[in-house]
């Protein structure tokens, strides 16, 4: 099949010099150098957006690059640079047929660990705009933002395009074939001190692959009337899966540096691929050639949770644990290890998991309990699901606390979807109510 023209989309504080290996590397493949189109985008300035890069992407496609309104293309991108082509791919429908193949390296589909320590004084001076004039030190805040753990950008994108009533990545060619790798290691020397357990460095890598899933839990409805299980719901999953697959022996740099032989041969052939059954083939090869990449590397998981009352307004205090009951015993499991809560919105909080210490492969009993605070006594949070404080039916406390639990288990075993998933990143949306709390047997915040 012929060549389509190819863009390559850097990540953030970098520049279009990231894929000057790449580009030798595809040439000396066969590709045009002329139709491949290396981007550069502003990421050290605290004025531009994620949205703003990608909308300026869609002009420097036109204005620069030469592309045509309508004319189809490839994209490789690295790390943010998956953010910008989300961004572009999202903002109008028919851009799901222009775009034929993404391969993405190593990216922040879920944003990066290291995002909110960018945005300090530190961050500036060690990651900041160098160059004298207006944005110097600049860290580009509103770009982290975007990229932080748990984040308000990165929820409502996949809420676009991995949740969302259509289909954006397939395997028919009306969508993009879509393709995610990620290094097993972090950096060495120096470097590593930026390193995280699961990661590349970076970049999770549970927060890399396109198969995420939705879980809602639902402790406003009363258990008697929908039952035990209908206040645990699983979104509908519109898209095909997209896994990460592991590439030895890189790292979040070494990916773009030194990509080896094997990676480059392999994103070649992604390029190639037109319909179902090549897609196919391509992952049972790539996941089989991964195998040893996958040699006792532990399994991760990322949870994103966001708390909100039956308004969709936040809860921002709030606590959620993670046990199995056996008979009226309870079994904590460590759950809340590594949580990260989000800057801007403290009901979103993102939570890094080691599946492999968890021992989550054989557990037949689940459950969540969670603890929710007004901070008033005017106005509580409420739920079905307490035996901890007051009423079966409220379980708030004079305080505006809120103590209840509810039944996880319909989500492992042999559950279609599991609520443990290796290298994914799940979302929980957590809904209670927020009521008015009576004081002396009247309500105190309205009355006649």
């Amino acid at each position: 099949m012929p060549r389509l023209p190819l863009v390559l989309v850097h990540g953030y504080s970098a520049d279009a010099g990231a894929f000057r290996k790449w580009s030798a590397e595809l040439g000396a493949r066969g590709y045009d150098v002329s139709t491949i189109h290396v981007c550069n985008y502003r990421s050290l300035t605290n004025e531009v957006t994620i949205r703003d890069i990608a909308e300026g992407f869609d002009r420097a496609l036109r204005e620069r690059a030469g592309l045509d309104r309508d004319e189809p293309f490839d994209a490789i991108v690295h790390s943010t640079g998956m953010l910008v082509v989300r961004s572009w791919l999202t903002a109008y429908a028919k851009r799901r047929d222009r775009l034929k193949h993404l391969v993405a390296l190593a990216p922040a589909t879920f944003g990066s660990p290291i995002a909110h320590k960018g945005r300090s004084w530190l961050g500036a001076l060690f990651k900041g705009n160098r160059e004298l004039g207006p944005d110097f030190l600049e860290a580009g805040d509103r770009i982290l933002d975007g990229l932080e753990l748990g984040g308000r950008y990165t929820w409502d994108l996949a809420h676009q395009d991995m949740l969302g009533a259509e289909t954006y990545y397939g395997p028919t060619g009306d969508t993009p074939f879509a393709f995610v790798f990620c290094g097993d290691r972090g950096y060495s020397g120096l470097g590593a001190v930026a390193n995280s357990p699961g990661s590349d460095g970076t970049v999770r890598w549970a927060g890399c692959a396109l198969n995420m899933r939705k879980i809602s839990l639902d402790l406003t409805v009363d258990p008697a009337r929908v039952g035990a299980t209908g206040r645990v719901g699983v979104e509908p999953w519109p898209n095909v899966d997209i896994p990460m697959i592991f590439v030895a022996g890189k790292n979040h740099g070494t990916i773009l540096s030194e990509p080896g032989r094997w990676l480059v041969d392999m994103v070649d052939r992604a390029l190639q691929v037109s319909n179902a059954e090549q897609f196919d083939k391509w992952f049972a090869t790539a996941e089989r050639d991964a195998d040893a990449a996958r040699r006792g590397i532990e399994e991760w998981q990322q949870f994103v949770i966001r708390a909100v009352d039956e308004r969709g307004d936040p809860i921002t205090d709030y606590n959620v644990q993670l046990f199995s009951r056996r008979g009226h015993d309870e079994e904590p499991i460590p759950f809340a290890v590594d949580v990260h809560t989000y800057l801007a919105d403290p009901s979103l909080r993102c939570f890094h998991v080691n599946l492999t210490q968890l021992g989550v492969k054989d557990m037949t009993s689940l459950w969540i309990r969670v603890i929710a605070s007004s901070g008033s006594a005017l106005v509580g949070y409420t739920g079905f699901g307490s035996d901890k404080v007051g009423s079966v039916a409220s379980g708030t406390s004079r305080e505006g606390k809120w103590d209840g639990e509810l039944d996880l288990s319909s989500l492992v075993g042999d559950a279609k979807v599991k609520f443990f998933y290796p290298y994914t990143t799940t979302l929980v949306e957590l809904k209670l109510n927020r009521e008015p709390l009576p004081l002396a047997g009247r309500n105190e915040v309205c009355w006649f």
